[in-house]
């Protein structure tokens, strides 16, 4: 995906900004407890996500963390499709007062390639 000079600059301020673990570190942490949040779109979440994640698209999380995960202290891991969203929403919950937040490096598409479980929505009724 393209993406325009003024995102790139943003992200990669973001990206200076937070911690970044690899796909292989967030399954440790996951195993240990930590919470892996998707912060992809709807559509993106509804095709396939990461098995275990939790859903809060980078729209509305920093709306919705604190009824979702109130303790600022929480480990928490975010991705998106690449890396670049997350980085985006860790700096804003470390501004929030987060203190335990990491971007997955690589996004969903380094998630898929290292052989990550996904899962599906089931959007049937």
């Amino acid at each position: 995906m393209d993406h325009s000079p003024g995102f790139l600059k943003l992200s990669e301020s973001a990206r200076a900004a937070v911690r970044e673990v690899d796909v292989e570190e967030a399954r440790r942490r996951m195993s240990q407890g930590a919470v892996l949040i998707d912060v992809r779109e709807d559509l993106e979440w509804e095709e396939a996500h990461a098995k275990g994640a939790i859903h809060m698209g980078k729209g509305v999380i920093e709306r919705d963390i604190e009824k979702n995960l109130p303790n600022p202290d929480a480990e928490i891991i975010l991705y998106c499709g690449g890396g670049y969203r997350s980085a985006l929403a860790a700096r804003s919950l470390g501004e929030m007062g987060y203190r335990n937040v990491v971007s997955m490096a690589g996004g969903w598409r380094a998630w898929h390639a290292a052989g990550g479980e996904i899962e599906k929505t089931d959007t049937e009724t």
